[in-house]
Order: structure tokens, then sequence, then C-alpha cells
């Protein structure tokens, strides 16, 4: 049950923060101050992916291990940018949560299979 619940916030997460990818400027302006606006887009499909890959995964445990432990690797990097940056401890927090919480479901699902 908390399984299911942590991925389906997860992927909804994903879906919405993936989607702001493309239609925010703010995100724009992040990518840019990190030096990494050439990855914007890559990033933000990788979020709508990995945020369907979850949804997909509820019935497949296999793409739920692919796809948790894919956002968890992600989020890792954008923790481990941000931290870089110095960027206030708030800031940081999204990224090392839902690192946390797709590392779990990930983990969960392979004891699971």
């Amino acid at each position: 049950m908390l399984l299911n619940i942590l991925t389906l916030i997860s992927a909804v997460s994903f879906l919405y923060y993936g989607i702001t990818f493309f239609s925010n400027s703010g995100m724009k302006e992040e990518f840019e101050r990190y030096g990494l606006n050439k990855f914007r887009e890559f990033i933000g499909y990788l979020q709508l992916l990995g945020g369907l890959g979850l949804l997909v995964g509820l019935f497949s445990q296999p793409i739920l291990i692919i796809s948790s432990g894919g956002l968890s690797l992600l989020m890792m990097i954008g923790f481990g940018v941000r931290l870089k940056m110095k960027d206030a401890l708030l800031l940081c927090l999204p990224s090392f949560i839902f690192m946390i919480i797709n590392f779990y479901i990930c983990v969960q699902a392979i004891q699971i299979s």
C-alpha cells in the first residue's frame, strides 16, 4: 500500500515537473545559472518518461525498478548540482527527498520481484 502511494505521488510530481520544464521560464533561468541549459529539455523528457514509467510500473515490476532507479539517480545528480552551486538547504531538499523516495521504491520493487 505504501509503495503504491509513494509511486503515485512521485509519478504525478515528475509528470508535473517534466511539463514545467517546457512551460516555466524560471526553470530555464535555473539551468542557465547552473551552466546546464543545453540539458534542460533532455532532463524534462527524462522526468516525463520517469513519471510515466512509474505509472506503468504499478503493473510491471521491471518497469517500476528501472523508472524509480533512474529517477533516484537523476535526483542524486540534481542534489549534487544544487550542493555544488551552494544553494540554500530549502532549495536542495526536494531533490534529496525525491531521491530517497525513488530509491525506496526501487529497493522495495526489487524485494517484491
